[in-house]
């Protein structure tokens, strides 16, 4: 017994394997994201409970969902060249391995980071939780001068695309392109919020939410339109045998589960964001140094870096999707569209003892699982794309994406939905970090905490 009163084994293990099933679908196919699932899954709780199943299910289906999900999105990041925001900074480490026949090393190395972290997350989650009740007063007092110095972060290392020839002074233009991205995507992020009234979806289920058509435009269908312009060719494939020395492993696991859990207390702060300040802390070994592409040069153990760095972004995603829920559980703040269903869902019900223990068994189990099947598919992922037409299946999940965003969102809801998708292609045409976009969050939230 716990505050969901009795439950039930068997519908415990299916809801599971449900979210479980969703997260390996919401990672392997671009342009979707938990948030999607989510956001639908809430607005369909009414139409569950009524039919048998209570809302506790439903949000074991949204956590088993988050935590697969970031086990399994590295795939199409290295294999297609479609990641999601939060997967950004693996292509070109993960190019560098796909060139070299190493693709499937990558992902396991990926999967390795992840399960990692779920690892690391259970050793801190105590502590950390602690301390960040005990200081969470403070915390909240200056949220928006430490949000603001986040950002001030991410804009000064911005350093955009290397030409030869230019001048000392030319990473400024792109710090400056990062601005108008971080500015532009903000300025929408405030409008939309203050707009959501405007919103009269043509299936209405619950509350609609702005963050639907928000994220799938930015991070989702403009990701997709940028894949379709290029031509995804993958070089024969050798060998999927994980190389890396475990300092190397274990200091990736650590860099990157220590970025998620952190950045996981904040609003407005995603993954995409922590993987930026977890790159400063991956080390090169003997001659090895990141250029400005981001690539690796001569040394030692050329590939290592990119290895490093890979473990450290998949401990990022996972880390940061397990310390959302406890950050709901110790401090009752919503940091994720995710959690932000579940909290709806539970209708303020207070997260004790029982209900975590009952929570990261959901997580333990979805890790395990998502373990498994990313190695499965990623060592037989290039044989089965053979058979996908790729731009087919951009259109269809664009379509997809287009049509949820109608029905749950209506009118209004379709067209912050184009307008977010031309938002979303600007940061690549002017070669910087997709992150600057979560502006239409945190420019909105420091405007309120200000």
């Amino acid at each position: 017994m716990g505050p969901f009163g009795e439950i039930s084994l068997g519908m415990f293990v299916l809801s599971v394997l449900a979210g479980y099933s969703l997260g390996v679908f919401s990672g392997l196919v671009p342009g979707i994201h938990t948030n999607n699932f989510a956001l639908v899954l809430l607005a369909l709780s009414p139409m569950l409970s009524e039919n048998g199943m209570p809302v506790f299910y439903v949000a074991v289906i949204i956590l088993a969902n988050s935590v697969a999900h970031t086990f399994h999105d590295i795939i199409p990041a290295i294999f297609l060249g479609a990641p999601s925001d939060d997967m950004a900074l693996a292509v070109l480490p993960g190019h560098t391995l796909l060139l070299e026949g190493r693709g499937a090393e990558a992902i396991r190395l990926s999967a390795l980071g992840s399960a990692g972290s779920v690892a690391f997350a259970v050793l801190i989650a105590l502590p950390l939780s602690l301390l960040i009740r005990s200081a969470y007063g403070l915390i909240q007092t200056y949220l928006a001068w430490i949000l603001i110095l986040i950002v001030l972060i991410m804009l000064m290392t911005e350093k955009g695309e290397f030409v030869q020839g230019q001048g000392s002074l030319a990473h400024w233009r792109f710090r400056f392109y990062a601005l108008l991205v971080f500015l532009l995507s903000g300025s929408l992020g405030v409008l939309a919020f203050n707009t959501e009234y405007l919103m009269e979806p043509i299936f209405p289920l619950g509350k609609p939410s702005i963050l639907l058509p928000l994220l799938s435009g930015l991070f989702g269908s403009s990701q997709l339109i940028i894949s379709l312009m290029s031509c995804p060719v993958i070089p024969a494939q050798s060998g999927c045998r994980t190389e890396l020395e475990r300092k190397r492993i274990f200091r990736g696991i650590f860099v990157g589960g220590l970025s998620g859990s952190l950045v996981a207390w904040l609003p407005g702060i995603s993954s995409s964001v922590a993987t930026v300040f977890a790159r400063l802390f991956i080390r090169q070994g003997p001659g090895e140094k990141w250029d400005r592409y981001g690539r690796y040069g001569a040394g030692g153990s050329v590939l290592d870096p990119a290895k490093e760095f890979i473990v450290s972004i998949s401990g990022v995603n996972t880390c940061n999707a397990i310390f959302a829920l406890v950050a709901l559980a110790v401090i009752g703040r919503s940091r994720n569209g995710a959690m932000v269903a579940v909290d709806s869902l539970l209708g303020g019900v207070e997260l004790d003892a029982s209900a975590m223990v009952l929570f990261l068994c959901v997580i333990a189990l979805t890790a395990l699982l998502s373990y498994f099947s990313t190695i499965y598919i990623g060592d037989r992922v290039h044989n089965m794309l053979s058979e996908i037409n790729y731009p087919l299946l951009c259109y269809a999940v664009i379509a997809v994406l287009s049509m949820i965003v109608l029905l749950f969102t209506g009118i209004y809801g379709l067209l912050i939905f184009v307008i977010s998708t031309s938002l979303g292609l600007l940061a690549p045409f002017l070669r910087v970090r997709k992150s600057n976009a979560m502006g239409v969050i945190l420019l909105p939230v420091i405007l309120y905490f200000l």
